[in-house]
């Protein structure tokens, strides 16, 4: 470890990049839809945890898991763990997962579909969650929270920025209680992180550096592609169209989807940063209180970039984004520029030299200050204070870790607002989805306007903040 910090943290030289840069009626039209931006930005955080049915004494959090293999297995783990929760209802396209987690829940009932779980189940279940790929997370979701459910979702929110705003919108107008999915910002690391943030204990934040360069996960799950020439039969306890949903059709194929490798795919995934950026961004997003970028711009991976096959269907093994925010009271100047590094894209060498260059985190949010700077490691026990020399023995409040998902059921009883509720991370979410844009339009600095929702100065790129849904799943309040 390197106790060393430059005298001057604003010393530190900037990438390439930053120095470059000088068939349902929808619920909401597309006006008032563009016109509530502003206020999900601004929303205040109590409206996401009015609670939609008042704790009633003696009587349990009735529950449905919707995805429970993978991580939905784990969730499914944590939410029957709580002692006031009963698992009513589960789901899951593929019956084999089914019946292995139905083995452990007496009496529960299955269902293979979520809409005809959502149907069959209204007046039987308070909450849901939706563990299940990216590009089904705000159909399920939006038509639980129109039901008055309260909802645990997976990170990234959704698939899209228009998909994200929407389900914020709804989620604040239901007064349902939310979750997202960013476990680690119930631990004790992050919730430390947060609060040394807010104190000022690095002074005014300059400049923030992201990454996420977790060894094995290009070769595991960032597949180069392309797809199989030749199509398959799906396994007989696959329902591979109820799979797929709203994404656009393509033939089932082995190892390459199911079960964890649909991330690799634009139309199924939201990339690495969609699906780690959550929770690397969390700590600082709720520490310094950012809200919309004002610019976004990316760099990959030039192989991927000069392919066009794999930049029409897969996400690159390494990208660079870089994002400009509005400065506030937290940060030096009235602009925080924030760098992202993922795959083979490492953050900068004097930046990794302030912790160690050998023993840098793989995944870890990294902010200068003008008096230092703080290290918050993914998973990590602790955030860091360098240089250590300078705050050995500096004293400060250390959090406890807390069960996300327990917190969830609490406040969906009544107790205090959750951590990571769609107010707060609605809007995190969407900046770390514009970065996803910035991908597929690589080194054009795109200007952001958030109330409107578009590119002004690339409207090309706005084509990428939506998608066109699949023909019969069509989905009520998408825009």
């Amino acid at each position: 470890m390197n106790p060393g910090l430059k005298s001057d943290p604003s010393s530190f030289k900037r990438s390439k990049s930053v120095m470059n840069m000088n068939k349902q009626k929808p619920q909401f039209s597309r006006r008032n839809f563009l016109m509530s931006a502003a206020a999900v930005a601004v929303a205040p955080s109590f409206l996401m945890n009015t609670v939609a049915s008042a704790k009633i004494p003696g009587r349990k959090l009735r529950h449905a898991c919707i995805g429970v293999g993978g991580m939905g297995g784990h969730d499914l783990s944590n939410f029957k763990s709580h002692p006031d929760v009963e698992i009513v209802a589960i789901c899951d396209v593929d019956s084999n997962i089914l019946k292995t987690a139905a083995e452990g829940l007496p009496g529960v009932r299955t269902y293979t579909d979520w809409r005809e779980l959502l149907k069959k189940e209204g007046k039987n279940i308070d909450s849901v969650n939706v563990t299940v790929p990216d590009h089904t997370h705000f159909s399920v979701a939006y038509q639980a929270i129109k039901a008055g459910k309260h909802v645990y979702c997976q990170k990234p929110m959704c698939h899209n920025v228009a998909e994200v705003r929407s389900l914020t919108n709804i989620a604040i107008k239901k007064g349902v209680v939310t979750q997202l999915g960013t476990q680690v910002a119930s631990t004790a690391c992050d919730r430390t992180g947060v609060q040394l943030i807010k104190d000022g204990v690095i002074g005014k934040i300059k400049h923030a550096y992201l990454c996420s360069n977790r060894p094995g996960a290009i070769a595991d799950y960032r597949l180069v592609g392309p797809r199989p020439a030749e199509s398959q039969e799906a396994p007989a306890n696959l329902n591979w169209d109820l799979w797929i949903g709203s994404a656009p059709m393509r033939p089932y194929a082995p190892a390459i989807y199911h079960p964890a490798k649909w991330r690799a795919w634009q139309d199924f995934g939201t990339g690495w940063s969609g699906d780690i950026g959550c929770h690397i961004f969390d700590a600082v997003w709720k520490g310094l209180g950012l809200k919309a970028p004002i610019s976004v711009i990316a760099e990959v991976q030039q192989s991927w970039k000069d392919s066009p096959e794999r930049r029409g269907d897969t996400w690159p093994q390494g990208d660079h984004m870089t994002w400009i925010f509005p400065g506030n009271a937290y940060t030096e100047s009235d602009k925080l520029t924030l760098e992202w590094f993922d795959g083979e894209i490492y953050p900068p060498a004097d930046v990794r030299a302030l912790y160690s260059l050998d023993n840098y985190p793989g995944e870890c949010a990294m902010l200068i200050g003008t008096e230092g700077a703080l290290l918050i490691p993914h998973g990590g026990e602790m955030p860091v204070l360098l240089p250590e020399a300078k705050f050995k023995d500096k004293s400060f409040k250390k959090f406890e870790s807390r069960n996300h998902y327990h917190h969830f059921v609490d406040a969906c009883l009544g107790g205090e607002k959750t951590e990571s509720h769609f107010a707060q991370s609605g809007p995190m979410t969407e900046a770390i989805l514009l970065g996803t844009v910035a991908i597929k339009v690589p080194n054009q600095l795109l200007q952001w306007d958030a109330a409107k929702m578009k590119f002004p100065n690339y409207p090309e790129a706005n084509k990428y903040l939506r998608r066109k849904y699949r023909k019969g799943w069509e989905i009520e309040g998408a825009f």
